[in-house]
């Protein structure tokens, strides 16, 4: 026979996902649930907490314990770097993101800090330049209302980006377009890039700063971005709250047999 606290999670998530409590909905508080004859505090508690592990619901201070949305962001892969979006209109890489989701947005849900920084071992990887040097860090936190969705933080060369509005900490894209775009008019234009993805356990500043439920993991990106001729104009690394994205990728599938046939034949 289970345990009462486990019956009580089992009958609390077959109502969430029957409608009964609907995303965005505050379950009833502890208290409320003990007056009505469910168990004592602590057999409420322990079922909050297991529907929390399974990622039904989130807990937090002031706010109770929220059912959990169940359509994350679908976060776009190749497509939302669409030279389209950014260099001819204004849909930055985030906001093509809310398109695709069918989600609303703000330009100013995305806010920054630019900092020149030393660059560490993992940096300085990226961008191509020696452990130490002096690189701009251009870090953002975006939010989809109040909720934090990711932080992003891109790493650029002095010699790229001085003097742009790149640089500049007013909160929203870099103006028109974005990074991208701005790069795009300084004579960098993007021309391919490398991305690599990994979940991990989130530190406890993430926590805090994405807001993250007991439990939820983190994906953590890193992009190169790079010019035809094969030079780094940036370096990203992006930390996503796991559960409020779904990843997704649309691309040929390569066929190197034939492309080297084909260079043999020219």
């Amino acid at each position: 026979m289970a345990p009462k606290w486990r019956e009580l999670a089992d009958r609390v998530a077959e109502q969430i996902r029957n409608g009964d409590y609907a995303p965005g909905a505050q379950l009833p508080q502890i208290r409320e649930l003990v007056e009505a004859g469910e168990g004592s505090k602590a057999t409420v508690h322990q079922a909050y907490k297991a529907l929390e592990a399974e990622g039904l619901v989130t807990s937090t201070r002031g706010h109770g314990t929220i059912v959990r949305p169940r359509s994350a962001l679908k976060r776009l892969g190749i497509t939302r770097y669409d030279k389209v979006k950014w260099r001819d209109s204004d849909e930055v890489a985030f906001i093509a993101d809310r398109v695709a989701s069918g989600r609303a947005y703000d330009r100013n849900e995305q806010t920054q800090t630019v900092n020149r920084v030393a660059a560490d071992t993992m940096i300085a990887e990226g961008l191509g330049v020696p452990v130490g040097s002096p690189v701009y860090a251009r870090a953002r936190l975006v939010k989809e209302g109040t909720q934090p969705t990711h932080t992003l933080t891109s790493y650029y060369r002095p010699e790229h980006v001085e003097g742009t509005r790149i640089v500049d900490p007013t909160p929203g894209p870099a103006g028109r377009g974005g990074g991208y775009r701005v790069l795009y008019d300084a004579g960098y234009e993007i021309d391919h890039m490398k991305e690599a993805l990994f979940a991990r356990v989130p530190t406890a500043d993430e926590v805090k700063l994405l807001q993250l439920p007991t439990g939820e993991p983190v994906v953590e990106l890193h992009r190169t971005t790079y010019t035809a001729d094969g030079t780094v104009v940036e370096f990203a690394v992006g930390i996503h709250a796991a559960s409020r994205f779904a990843w997704e990728y649309e691309f040929e599938v390569p066929d190197s047999a034939r492309d080297k046939a084909k260079e043999g034949s020219a």
